[in-house]
C-alpha cells in the first residue's frame, strides 16, 4: 500500500473515531438531560402554603432590592393568594 492510502486509511479511522466519541458524549448528556427532566416532573408538587411561603419571600427580597414597592408586593401577593389557595 502507498503512503497516501496509508495515510486516507488512518486519517478516516481518526475521523470516525472522533465521530463514535462525539456521538457517545451527546447520547450521554441527552440521557442526563432527560434524567433531570424526568426527576423534576415525578417530583412531588408542594402544597398552597409552601407555595405561599415561597411567593411572600421571593416578594420580600423584591422589595429590599427596591425592584417593587410594600403596595405592589402587598397587592400581588394577594392576587397569587387568591389564585394559589383556591386550587387547594
Amino acid at each position: 500500500m502507498n503512503s497516501k492510502a496509508v495515510h486516507y486509511v488512518s486519517k478516516s479511522a481518526s475521523a470516525a473515531a472522533g465521530s463514535i466519541g462525539t456521538a457517545a458524549v451527546a447520547a450521554a448528556s441527552a440521557v442526563a438531560a432527560a434524567a433531570v427532566a424526568a426527576s423534576i416532573v415525578l417530583s412531588p408538587v408542594p402544597d398552597a402554603t409552601a407555595r405561599m411561603d415561597g411567593v411572600r419571600a421571593d416578594l420580600q427580597k423584591a422589595v429590599e432590592l427596591n425592584q417593587i414597592t410594600a403596595e405592589q408586593a402587598a397587592r400581588f401577593e394577594a392576587k397569587l393568594a387568591g389564585r394559589i389557595l383556591g386550587e387547594a
